[in-house]
């Protein structure tokens, strides 16, 4: 059956059918005939193009002059087939093959969409975004297995990496910053699996946290004074709290004067200062060699004269190399690892000094700790999707074997409205920090009304 008799079809009332449950269920067939016709046609015209065109040359076109060329032969395509679409399915049909040659295919008018913040494809009909905090599924869609991993393919070799059998599972990150996480079989069972964590082009500052509700004025103005004094900086959080926008955020109170060296598995920070210097790590090759782990660059960093050093999430071995150098002149030095609580977080890292196969007490691993660390930022996504600094603490030393911590700021909860968003409200402990002294030092001072519930 050709296209067009398959279209006509689809809209006869005698073969669709005009009552109950018969016309609903043959018109569901007709919609999913419909988008299959749909996505062959897109299929054969991106062959029939990339046929057509003379790729030799397409690094001398300008993006306009090409998506014009593209456009003309995609029209001149449709003429051929004499298929019968309207002008605006014309258009969209014109639109996606672009997109499926340029760019992420029927992924790139999610990505265009800024109020998403999660793409999740979870198989090529399968495909769910989060929109301010709450999961809802699309009816985008993939043709099927091998369009999705054409898709996954170019995503992770425009970042110098590879996914195939022998490695079924990969990270990696779009020209956004946006973190790209894919696994296919046979790890995953129902086919290739695809989840894209989006950061904007342009990352959210402090003023936007703010406006957004995750912090106060009075709490960012003390980030930025302790940024500007030097201390250690750990945030803590869950899975999609926000820890990697608030490390960013954190990053612009840096001096731009200072040299800063950044370490991360997938490159995400979005650093405004001048004097950046990028580090990622590799995965082994294909014979299981080359592998450089972020223990390796954090390492490597000691030696490139850095002033700060940035950590985008601390993970493993490279706890021990990261306190050793916030306790020998590296100070300043910010990072996030996933934990529920402070103290869970100071348990992770515990965790991860004994990954490294160093036979320390306990007690020197706590002296390790209280000695780097100053500040412990935790940060959470609520019930109602909205993320939040729950808690800030200071490490304030040893008492017998238990690191000591007092928390400054708390953010404290008192239920829900009618349309389930989260109640509560940013409260100060009272208690005057330790680091005040410190940030007196530097020239700057805490207001009193800070610390005061």
């Amino acid at each position: 059956m050709s296209l067009r008799e398959r279209l006509i079809r689809e809209t006869n009332p005698a073969v669709v059918g005009t009552t109950g449950a018969r016309a609903n269920a043959n018109g569901d067939e007709a919609a999913a005939i419909g988008q299959r016709s749909f996505q062959e046609m897109k299929s054969r015209l991106h062959r029939a193009i990339i046929n057509r065109m003379d790729l030799t040359k397409l690094g001398q076109l300008e993006p306009e002059q090409l998506k014009a060329e593209v456009s003309r032969l995609a029209e001149g395509l449709i003429a051929v087939e004499n298929a019968p679409l309207s002008a605006n399915e014309r258009e969209r049909l014109v639109e996606e093959v672009r997109h499926e040659l340029f760019g992420l295919g029927p992924l790139e008018p999610l990505l265009a969409d800024p109020t998403i913040s999660d793409i999740l494809v979870n198989a090529p009909q399968n495909i769910y975004i989060e929109r301010r905090g709450k999961l809802e599924r699309t009816d985008v869609a993939f043709k099927d297995d091998e369009h999705l991993m054409r898709v996954i393919e170019r995503i992770v070799s425009s970042v110098g990496r590879r996914i195939d059998e022998s490695s079924p599972m990969v990270d990696a990150r779009l020209a956004d910053g946006s973190r790209v996480n894919a696994i296919i079989p046979p790890l995953a069972l129902d086919g290739p699996v695809l989840s894209i964590r989006r950061f904007g082009s342009d990352p959210l500052r402090m003023n936007k946290l703010i406006e957004l509700g995750a912090i106060t004025k009075e709490i960012a103005e003390m980030f930025e004074m302790c940024v500007r004094a030097r201390l250690n900086v750990l945030i803590s959080g869950g899975t999609g709290a926000g820890k990697t926008t608030l490390l960013n955020a954190l990053s612009a109170y840096i001096p731009e004067d200072e040299r800063i060296v950044t370490i991360e598995d997938s490159a995400e920070l979005q650093l405004q200062q001048p004097h950046v210097v990028r580090l990622e790590t590799r995965p082994p090759n294909i014979e299981g060699r080359g592998e450089v782990t972020q223990r390796d660059l954090v390492k490597n960093a000691l030696r490139m004269r850095p002033d700060r050093i940035v950590i985008g999430e601390v993970r493993g071995g490279e706890a021990i190399d990261m306190l050793q150098a916030m306790n020998t002149g590296h100070d300043g030095s910010l990072t996030t690892v996933h934990a529920n609580t402070p103290r869970d977080a100071l348990a992770r890292l515990e965790t991860m000094i004994q990954m490294t196969g160093m036979r320390l007490s306990d007690r020197a691993m706590r002296q390790q700790i209280a000695s780097a660390l100053n500040l412990v930022i935790q940060a959470a996504r609520l019930s109602d999707g909205t993320r939040r600094i729950t808690s800030i603490s200071e490490i304030t030393g040893m008492e017998g074997e238990t690191i000591t911590m007092q928390e400054i700021f708390q953010y404290e909860r008192k239920g829900v409205d009618k349309d389930g968003r989260v109640i509560g409200r940013f409260r100060p402990t009272g208690v005057r920090p330790r680091f005040a002294e410190r940030l007196k030092m530097y020239g700057m001072q805490l207001p009193r009304v800070f610390f005061e519930d």
